[in-house]
């Protein structure tokens, strides 16, 4: 009879590890299915399983387009069904901010405290329906006047959401984090204060997600800080003080020797911390000012750029990474031209593609060695591009603000596949899932799919 149970048990244990296996399996394979955060999947802005179409116009491809309220340059995520996209909209009322000379662009009474009569804003969580455009909800979560100004550019809802398949984390920085159920009940939130931002240039930085943590990054000109929360519950995990000033790019997370590492890059300094303790593991200098890019990194290399007001692209190997490693034998290789400001590069296979500042000039390098493929190729027509690039198939995607798109071939040989417009203008990043490519314009979210 022991030897019986004991067999039994012996079972149940091996049918646990299976189902686990099995679950975690399938957890994993949603990740890769669908766009559940800022940059895709591995916020690498890589598409494994995704397939858009080449070529689209407002009469060609369009599967729908729906017409999206308020303004936000938040990157749609998508899960199963649904679309979830965050909007900031104007009401009829009124109210003053105050804010500095400095920061305003005047010259007259510098540093002297200015007022300036915005409106309060709705801001606003959508679910729409990625099979026929329809609204399925939408949620305000506050109704508050923005404190700062942003960029002309910019938006007061430029951070994107990201979800774990059970909620959704709709992050607006100075306005609060969310977590939401998939009705668009809050269950949830946090305020983490009013951010400052250099030159009143608005805030941008999205939220990560890994395990059982969200990591948010606060980056300004006050006390600066990097936090890790339990995403069931928003409270600190841990929470670091950051010795930076004002930069809008994402945290990054990334798995070194079977320990996961959140990556922050910054002006002063590239930074890693532990995700589980907050230690800081390791730094190094190098970037420039206003760092914006979000890391990304494969097969043990992290790579990390900025490009406002000088170049700097820092290749690092994670094994060695360890204490102060500026100028260490940790980096691999660097560079020093044609970087990007905005735009976050896109690593895809062994090539490392990225912009020049905001310009629609490519570069394309070997990602291992450094060593250049093809340098400052001009994508005509393209004016401002904000827009990260992504990829999908053999093929890399461009947008442009002005509603002009590029599709280049992947590998080591430039070549336009197609050029593309809409009539819209595109800050956000694009979302691949399956067929569809969802691009969120200033006024519309399109859906492209193959007629």
């Amino acid at each position: 009879m022991f030897e019986f149970v004991k067999k039994q048990a012996v079972i149940l244990v091996l049918l646990g590890a299976l189902s686990f296996l099995f679950l975690s399996a399938e957890s994993t394979a949603d990740y890769e299915r669908y766009w559940h955060q800022w940059r895709g999947p591995h916020m690498m802005g890589v598409s494994p399983d995704g397939n858009p179409p080449i070529e689209w116009s407002e009469t060609k491809n369009v599967r729908w387009k729906i017409a999206i309220p308020g303004k936000g340059h938040a990157t749609p995520i998508v899960w199963e069904d649904q679309v979830f996209i965050l909007t900031a909209a104007e009401t009829d009322k009124e109210g003053q901010v105050r804010e500095h000379a400095q920061d305003s662009g005047s010259t007259r009474g510098r540093g002297m405290p200015l007022a300036r009569t915005t409106k309060i804003h709705k801001f606003i969580v959508l679910a729409v329906n990625r099979n026929d455009g329809n609204i399925i909800w939408q949620k305000t979560v506050k109704e508050e006047m923005p404190q700062e100004g942003t960029h002309e550019f910019g938006s007061w809802a430029s951070h994107s959401p990201v979800t774990d398949g059970e909620h959704l984390y709709a992050y607006f920085g100075s306005r609060g984090l969310y977590c939401l159920d998939w009705e668009g009940t809050i269950k949830w939130e946090r305020d983490f204060g009013q951010m400052s931002k250099h030159m009143n240039f608005g805030e941008g930085s999205s939220p990560a997600i890994y395990g059982d943590k969200i990591v948010v990054t606060w980056d300004h000109e006050g006390q600066s800080f990097v936090v890790a929360l339990d995403k069931k519950t928003g409270k600190d995990i841990w929470k670091v003080d950051r010795d930076e000033g004002t930069s809008w790019a994402s945290p990054y997370i990334v798995e070194v020797n079977g320990k996961a590492q959140v990556i922050t890059s910054a002006t002063k300094l590239i930074r890693s911390y532990d995700l589980n303790t907050g230690e800081l593991i390791w730094e190094c200098g190098g970037m420039t000012r206003n760092a914006i890019p979000t890391p990304i990194a494969a097969d043990g290399i992290l790579y990390v750029m900025s490009g406002f007001r000088g170049n700097a692209l820092l290749a690092i190997r994670l094994a060695d990474a360890d204490g102060n490693i500026t100028d260490s034998d940790a980096i691999v290789w660097k560079h020093d031209k044609d970087t990007p400001y905005a735009p976050s590069a896109l690593l895809h296979g062994n090539y490392l593609y990225f912009l020049r500042g905001n310009n629609g000039i490519l570069s394309c390098f070997d990602a291992k060695t450094g060593t250049p493929h093809y340098t400052a190729q001009r994508l005509e027509g393209m004016g401002n591009i904000f827009a990260s690039l992504f990829a999908a198939k053999d093929r890399i995607y461009i947008t442009g603000q002005k509603g002009t798109f590029y599709v280049v071939k992947q590998g080591p040989e430039f070549g336009i596949l197609a050029k593309n417009t809409l009539d819209d203008n595109f800050n956000a990043s694009p979302a691949v899932v399956g067929k569809q490519l969802f691009l969120r314009g200033y006024k519309n979210l399109y859906c492209i799919e193959e007629d």
